[in-house]
């Protein structure tokens, strides 16, 4: 039973833990979640000290702040500000007037909140950095499977050894790691842009060069007998990611989807499909 992420961020990994995990080495002494996004990975890495890390600052203070705070605290706190802003699926006022309310005080509660109400979930935000999710109207709203959720990701956040980290991958420290210890990347994709990675919501988009440095550094652990697992597809809706699949040949796939573990990248329908692959070094 893996934990669930309270936060609907793009990419989240959820879905496919299991063959993420079941791809993962059994005895893990520091885990590095390079981009943590939601955090659905780290939360339920089994391992004696995590690292939760991602450039995005918003995230990174969400987490730290559901860390600290005991879970009625906090449940007590969601349930004032939908109460104070009249939040329902069909309040399209008490939405905007939080989501004012929010970009200008930058309050973490708020922020969740907002979340939770948003159209889809989706945590977007201007190059302002300020909040521009629109309303979920009739389908949006904080819900028992939300509240289940967060307080199930809470109590593991309070449990775990884990500590924050708000920096680009290429400014982590990565020397004091050992062969013990395993490096988690889930970069943004290359050949599937969102809207999270487009460099038009106030933080660093994600081109051919971030690639290259991220392979470069990937290749760097493997020199240091650093263990690592990158998380990418190699095909998406009739694109290919060469530069991934000519330098993955250096080591392990593992298909997250089995059926096209055995296909050696040839497929019929290579348009329709989309190769999700665990890359590892070990």
């Amino acid at each position: 039973m893996y934990i669930k992420s309270p936060l609907n961020y793009t990419g989240g990994k959820y879905k496919i833990l299991e063959p993420v995990f079941q791809a993962f080495p059994k005895n893990i002494g520091t885990f590095v979640d390079v981009f943590a996004g939601g955090f659905n990975v780290g939360i339920n890495a089994d391992a004696e000290r995590i690292i939760c890390n991602d450039q995005i600052s918003y995230l990174i203070e969400l987490f730290k702040f559901f860390k600290k705070t005991e879970i009625n605290e906090l449940l007590n706190e969601i349930k004032g500000l939908i109460h104070h802003y009249g939040l329902t699926q069909q309040n399209t006022e008490g939405y905007y007037a939080l989501r004012s309310d929010y970009n200008k005080t930058k309050d973490l509660t708020r922020l969740f909140v907002l979340t939770c109400y948003a159209f889809n979930h989706q945590i977007r935000f201007n190059n302002s950095h300020e909040f521009n999710s629109p309303f979920g109207r009739n389908r949006s709203s904080f819900n028992g499977n939300i509240e289940k959720n967060l307080t199930l990701f809470c109590e593991a956040l309070h449990k775990k050894n884990i500590e924050f980290s708000n920096l680009d991958f290429t400014e982590l420290d990565y020397s004091g790691l050992s062969k013990d210890d395993l490096v988690y990347c889930d970069p943004p994709y290359l050949i599937s842009t969102g809207n999270y990675n487009d460099g038009n919501r106030g933080f660093k988009d994600w081109k051919e060069k971030e690639e290259r440095e991220l392979l470069e550094l990937l290749d760097s652990l493997e020199a240091k007998g650093t263990r690592f697992a990158l998380s990418n597809v190699l095909y998406h809706k009739g694109l290919s990611n060469e530069l991934l699949i000519e330098w993955s040949k250096k080591y392990q796939i593992h298909y997250i989807d089995k059926t096209y573990s055995n296909c050696n990248y040839q497929f019929k329908e290579r348009n329709a499909v989309t190769v999700e692959v665990l890359i590892t070094n070990y």
